[in-house]
């Protein structure tokens, strides 16, 4: 798969990283052309610096891997406004949260619901965001490994990113269509929060067997 990365900072990095390995090519894009660069040099020789301005052309599926407060700005450099990213997958990985206090951000809707607005014909997926960088890629056992709730309404751009899930090591839950982003985005404050408060977040959720849920609701039924 031709993969496009909008991004330049860890999280791009990383993931690159793990795709290159699973056999991608990559094409990496920023605001800043040596950053871009930067970030090829460490992701290797799958990967290549393109201007923002033909990244859209060039991939199967965007991955946007930026803050917050550049959002708008990054899709504006890649055409998102004039339709360039139209009947493309596009995963959306930004969180508008604060990262030291895990306070959400004034946004209308959600994150991965600006990136639709801002790039009419967009297949968005909202996934990848709730794990960092360090996640990945995940080598361990696989009823261990990390599930990444994603959301989105188109069945082929879920597929898409279930796939680079899957090569990340992850698991994926589709949890809904784009209109559940929100909560997904929220769920990261909540983690944040629970981080900032001194505690492991893992041990703030219940842990829930669904094969155990199912039998009950059998029997009870």
């Amino acid at each position: 798969m031709n993969v496009g990365i909008l991004g330049t900072g860890k999280l791009a990095v990383t993931l690159g990283r793990a795709w290159a390995a699973a056999g991608h090519s990559l094409s990496v894009a920023g605001r800043n052309p040596l950053h871009a660069g930067g970030a090829v040099q460490q992701i290797g020789p799958a990967a290549e610096a393109v201007d923002p301005a033909d990244l859209a052309t060039r991939v199967d599926v965007l991955v946007i891997a930026v803050a917050w407060e550049g959002l708008e700005a990054a899709l504006s450099l890649v055409g998102g406004p004039q339709g360039a990213l139209a009947g493309k997958t596009v995963i959306d990985c930004t969180n508008p949260v604060d990262y030291t206090t895990g306070a959400l951000k004034p946004v209308s809707g959600s994150a991965a619901a600006l990136v639709a607005h801002t790039a009419p014909g967009a297949h968005v997926v909202k996934a990848l965001h709730l794990f960092a960088g360090a996640s990945w890629p995940y080598v361990g056992p696989q009823e261990l490994a990390p599930v990444v709730a994603i959301c989105g309404d188109e069945p082929g751009a879920l597929d898409r990113a279930a796939a680079l899930i899957q090569d990340l090591g992850g698991q994926t839950a589709v949890v809904g269509g784009l209109s559940g982003a929100r909560q997904l985005e929220e769920a990261a404050g909540f983690v944040m929060r629970v981080v900032a408060a001194g505690y492991n977040p893992r041990l703030a959720v219940p842990d829930v067997d669904p094969a155990l849920l199912r039998a009950a609701e059998t029997t009870t039924g």
